[in-house]
């Protein structure tokens, strides 16, 4: 899953909700392998793993019933200097849809090897 927007604050592991046009087949308990950027890449650039997360949640809702979450939904996502109506206009426009447009909330944890390297172990943000 590419976190092209927000790889800093995936990095900092300040990240641990995203919202999304697809990913309708995700459950809880799912793996997923963060990366800076999946798609777009040029000849000879490769794919920058980020961490492992594990989904806690998903829910589809409308993106402008973000305001009903929260209010440090926006810092979960990524952007704590926006508003909440600030991150609905920077999605829109980032994806070409209006406010009305039906999304997929997904909650995350990080996993991260233990000091060994031996076994995951979750880290609850």
């Amino acid at each position: 899953m590419s976190f092209s927007m927000t790889t800093e604050a995936a990095r900092r592991r300040e990240k641990t909700v995203t919202r999304r046009l697809g990913w309708w087949f995700l459950r809880p308990g799912d793996i997923v392998q963060q990366v800076e950027k999946a798609q777009g890449l040029r000849k000879g650039e490769h794919v920058v793993k980020l961490h492992v997360i594990r989904i806690l949640s998903t829910k589809m809702e409308l993106l402008c019933s973000m305001s009903m979450h929260d209010p440090g939904e926006c810092a979960r996502e990524g952007f704590p200097e926006l508003s909440t109506e600030e991150f609905i206009a920077m999605f829109c426009e980032a994806n070409r849809v209006y406010r009305d447009v039906m999304v997929n909330r997904i909650e995350f944890e990080y996993e991260c090897p233990d000091e060994e390297g031996r076994e995951h172990v979750l880290l609850s943000c």
